[in-house]
């Protein structure tokens, strides 16, 4: 009964997917903004803000009791950091796949280079600090919250550098462009801004319910086949909040739109690499253990796998491949 309710699940996501996708399509054109900004904050935030709550949820609910906030913590750690770390490499590798077939393992991957680039090193210098703080021991509480705040400004500077490039991308012919109809116009309503706006929160509100219904089965699995809850949230519930509703990159990339493909994942990296550890340094532990450092070590090397590659010429299937087999190496690191 389990697996059939998986199921049901995935398939209300993938439809809420094609209905987010193609709403989002259809405001950034209205808007005349950049692939970039639809990909990286409208996209990537619409679809990571219902991941957010799962570790704020299991951080402030469990701090209620005081015998189960230690439960609270390693729920809110492990999914702060099993984010990045799965859209860092099975989420990249799985939007590959989609493709590998039409282009082939030596086959180009052609999202806009300077956005992707932005949305990179971002994450890479926020995530690197959060994994510094780690370290850093409690006697020195004014250090670990002030490199909280930095990444808060990190985060922010973002949104004004990737809104800032808009302009310019567009006239570069980077606009952001809906290539099929609304799928509410076809009902006979008028295609407005008011008609786009329904049909992207009626696409988050399934994409939330999908979700949501996928977690609570893959937690009785989990439960079922008896693992610790720190690696239930470092895996399982990254997975099952992520993964699904990374469908809409999936979507795009068959579309040929690797601009918006690539945003929808790097931009959901900066936004989960900023905010949630600041949020993890200031409310949890944040200390080190071993599943925690190697899911840290795990998601830089893959992000720096894939800056490496860029800044040697491009980006080719092969290369996101090898992020998957990271992710697979960590996954025999810490079952086994």
């Amino acid at each position: 009964m389990v697996f059939i309710s998986l199921l049901v699940m995935l398939l209300v996501i993938l439809v809420a997917a094609e209905v987010f996708t193609n709403a989002l399509e259809h405001l950034g054109d209205r808007l005349g903004i950049s692939e970039g900004v639809t990909g990286s904050l409208f996209a990537a935030i619409g679809t990571a803000l219902p991941e957010t709550m799962v570790p704020l949820l299991a951080i402030f609910s469990y701090s209620e009791h005081a015998g189960n906030a230690n439960v609270g913590h390693e729920i809110g750690v492990g999914a702060i950091i099993g984010a990045p770390l799965m859209l860092s490499t099975l989420s990249l590798s799985l939007m590959a796949m989609a493709v590998w077939r039409r282009r082939g393992l030596v086959g180009h991957l052609r999202p806009e280079r300077t956005g992707l680039i932005r949305d990179l090193n971002f994450f890479l210098v926020a995530f690197s600090l959060a994994t510094v703080t780690l370290f850093i021991p409690h006697s020195l509480p004014s250090v670990r919250y002030g490199i909280s705040f930095v990444m808060v400004l990190i985060y922010f500077i973002y949104v004004l550098m990737t809104i800032k490039a808009s302009k310019a991308l567009v006239q570069d012919g980077h606009a952001t462009e809906a290539e099929s109809d609304l799928f509410l116009s076809k009902l006979g309503l008028p295609n407005n801004m008011v008609l786009i706006v329904v049909q992207l929160l009626l696409g988050l509100v399934l994409l939330v319910f999908g979700a949501k219904g996928f977690i609570n089965e893959v937690e009785d699995a989990a439960k079922i086949i008896g693992i610790s809850t720190l690696l239930l949230s470092l895996l399982v519930i990254p997975i099952a909040t992520e993964l699904p509703e990374k469908v809409n990159s999936i979507l795009w990339i068959r579309k040929g739109k690797d601009t918006l493909a690539f945003g929808n994942i790097t931009g959901a990296m900066v936004f989960q690499g900023t905010l949630l550890p600041a949020i993890g340094v200031l409310l949890t532990p944040w200390q080190a253990q071993t599943e925690i450092v190697l899911g840290l070590v795990a998601t830089l090397i893959a992000t720096i796998w894939l800056r490496i590659q860029i800044a040697k010429g491009g980006l080719l299937i092969w290369h996101l491949l090898v992020n998957g087999l990271i992710y697979l190496t960590y996954l025999l690191l810490v079952l086994y």
